[in-house]
This record gives C-alpha cells, sequence and structure tokens, in this order.
C-alpha cells in the first residue's frame, strides 16, 4: 500500500512539463492552450467545456475575478499618465477629456479582458491547477 502511495507520486512527478509561456501566449489568442488550433471561446468571455479539436478539458479553470482585476490594473496605469499628459499638453475643455478618454477606457478595457481572461487560463492548464491536474 505505501508503495502505491509512491509510485503514483512518482508518475505525477514524471509527466511532462507543460510550456508555461506558450500556453499563455495561445490563450492570450484565445486559443486551446494544449494545441493552439481551437477556440477557447464560446462567446466574449465563456469558456468552452472542452477544445473542438483536440479534445482538451478546459472547463476545469478557476479564472474568477484575475481577468478583472489586472485589465483595471493595466488600463489605469496607460490612462492615467495619458490623461495627465493630454491635461497638461493641450488644456482641452473637460467634457472633451472626460468623453475622448473614457471612450478609450472601455476600448482598451473591452480588448484586453478576454484576452487576459485566456491568459489565465493557459497558466492554470500549464501549471496544473484545479481540475486541469487530471488531464
Amino acid at each position: 500500500m505505501f508503495d502505491e502511495g509512491i509510485q503514483k507520486a512518482e508518475s505525477v512527478s514524471d509527466e511532462a512539463e507543460r510550456d508555461v509561456r506558450g500556453s499563455m501566449l495561445r490563450g492570450w489568442r484565445r486559443k486551446c492552450p494544449n494545441c493552439g488550433k481551437g477556440p477557447m471561446m464560446s462567446s466574449y468571455l465563456r469558456v468552452r467545456g472542452t477544445c473542438p479539436v483536440c479534445d482538451e478539458r478546459l472547463d476545469a479553470h478557476r479564472a474568477d475575478d484575475g481577468p478583472a482585476y489586472l485589465t483595471i490594473l493595466i488600463v489605469g496605469h496607460i490612462m492615467a499618465p495619458a490623461i495627465i499628459w493630454a491635461f497638461t499638453t493641450f488644456r482641452p475643455e473637460p467634457m472633451v477629456l472626460a468623453s475622448v478618454f473614457t471612450v478609450g477606457c472601455v476600448a482598451l478595457s473591452l480588448y484586453l479582458l478576454p484576452r487576459l481572461k485566456g491568459a489565465i487560463v493557459g497558466l492554470q492548464w500549464a501549471k496544473r491547477m484545479h481540475g486541469f491536474r487530471e488531464s
């Protein structure tokens, strides 16, 4: 019985390491972290149950609030200095400044959110986190 536990632990550690950077880049492109060909998303933010190309299980992810947090962090760090620079350099009307940067923030957020979710799912797949360890 003790030997079975050791053999099982050795088989888990002998599993091939997954390429973290590659799987995150495939996730950024919203493709399957395993094959890189099948689409990961079935809609804007909904992850498919399985990859239609390689049948890799994708529904085990636990991205939760991570993509939203990273999106807010990145958009804030890009737009805050940009709005200060635009205000001090051009001195636009407040409504013009607010309108332009509102559209910019929304557009950048909509662009980044699904890509960051894909990257986080790719990271979890590569590190065999949560339900990905069985596959």
